[in-house]
């Protein structure tokens, strides 16, 4: 019987950390002892950058355009401690659909069964979360992720694409699409940024991974062009990073969620943003009297 490779999809709002998350997951598994391959959905083809010294590699739809016919090793590059890297980049800009290049570099390794021929253990897709496209949707339309995570903060329009994932996996559930694992909670360091992302989750009947904080320790990472797991093994961020890389490698049981109506997602921030409110004006106060 062929070895069963677990394949997930990492989704979130651009510039919510989903390919900084990402790349530490992947790091953090490879120094597991798991062969990884991570496959970056971003039209901005940067998902690996961390893994490869910071170095950018070309795409599937690059290659495409240069050479009739593709090899699958000809776009598959190695990264930090083995981990395999692929980009299935965009369109030439102004023309075309973003998620073709999804679709294009999915179907390339499917059909040269590269997958196998590496013989992995996990397969890391990561995707742009906040664009309504049907390529985007591939890896959960399709059922190629069998679980899929998303990345978000706090803030309103992280928590609007997420619960819009939900939508998307709610859509195709019925149909053998992959199903929700959980949320990352993103630069989540003050106290009510927490009590929104549990709040969220429990409205939409998901679950917590875990609790990312935002750190200097990722930034001085980045700097040098590597994911925290490399430049600061032993940092706090590091271990954070490896303890939720290990909780999705040990991760079977997804579900679908139960996602918030426009409405009722306006009605939830509005009542969020009273009590935030409330919380800054009774601040304000106590320090106008020396509380």
């Amino acid at each position: 019987m062929a070895k069963k490779i677990k394949q997930i999809a990492i989704y979130g709002k651009g510039g919510i950390g989903k390919s900084t998350t990402t790349s530490n997951i992947s790091a953090a598994l490879s120094k597991a002892g798991y062969k990884v391959m991570q496959f970056g959905c971003d039209p901005k083809s940067d998902s690996t950058n961390t893994l490869r010294g910071g170095n950018y590699i070309p795409t599937v739809l690059d290659t495409l355009r240069e050479k009739n016919k593709v090899n699958a090793h000809d776009v598959l590059f190695e990264g930090f401690n083995g981990i395999y890297c692929v980009e299935a980049g965009g369109p030439a800009p102004g023309v075309g659909c973003a998620g073709r290049g999804i679709i294009t570099a999915v179907q390339l390794f499917k059909q040269q069964r590269v997958f196998e021929e590496l013989d992995l253990d996990i397969v890391i897709y990561d995707v742009l979360g906040d664009v309504v496209c049907g390529g985007f949707a591939v890896p959960i339309r399709e059922g190629i992720a069998e679980h899929v995570f998303t990345v978000s903060s706090a803030d309103f329009m992280s928590i609007y694409a997420s619960n819009n994932l939900f939508r998307g996996i709610h859509k195709y559930s019925n149909a053998g699409g992959a199903l929700l694992g959980g949320v990352i909670a993103n630069s989540i360091n003050a106290p009510y940024a927490k009590d929104i992302v549990d709040d969220f989750v429990k409205q939409t009947n998901t679950q917590i991974m875990e609790y990312v904080p935002r750190s200097v320790t990722v930034t001085q990472s980045e700097l040098q062009g590597k994911t925290t797991i490399e430049a600061a093994p032993n940092s706090e961020q590091a271990k954070i990073y490896t303890r939720l890389a290990e909780r999705i490698a040990n991760h079977t049981e997804s579900k679908t969620p139960s996602p918030l109506g426009v409405q009722e997602l306006r009605d939830w921030a509005a009542k969020w943003a009273d009590q935030l409110l409330a919380l800054e004006t009774g601040e304000v106060r106590g320090a106008a009297v020396g509380i």
